[in-house]
């Protein structure tokens, strides 16, 4: 079966995963020399971590989130919440300290 087909068949199975990834792959296995179970394992895999991403994408626009903002862009005034801890939890400090972090709060937008 010529690329084209095979390409084609990953379409229409909806395999976009595979598709997107089949390139990269057959040329990473004909380099290394993969025998025909690592290559199809790898565009299993490529296609099972496109499905996870679709869904996460799918999920995030259901749940109609508001825009994300990065912590510059945040304003703090007229709010109760405490920039200078904020700020200090955005360095990630408490991870290299192996402390635990629990939020606690609604869902209602600040700002």
């Amino acid at each position: 079966m010529e690329r084209s087909e095979v390409l084609d068949a990953m379409g229409k199975l909806k395999l976009y995963g595979m598709r997107a990834s089949y390139d990269e792959i057959i040329g990473t296995a004909l380099k290394r020399q993969h025998e025909p179970q690592q290559i199809i394992g790898d565009l299993l895999t490529a296609e099972i971590s496109e499905k996870q991403a679709r869904s996460i994408k799918y999920q995030m626009t259901i749940a109609k989130l508001p825009l994300a903002k990065e912590l510059e862009e945040f304003d703090f005034e007229d709010t109760d919440i405490n920039e200078t801890l904020i700020r200090d939890l955005a360095t990630g400090d408490f991870l290299d300290h192996q402390r635990n972090l629990v939020l606690i709060g609604g869902t209602d937008p600040v700002s």
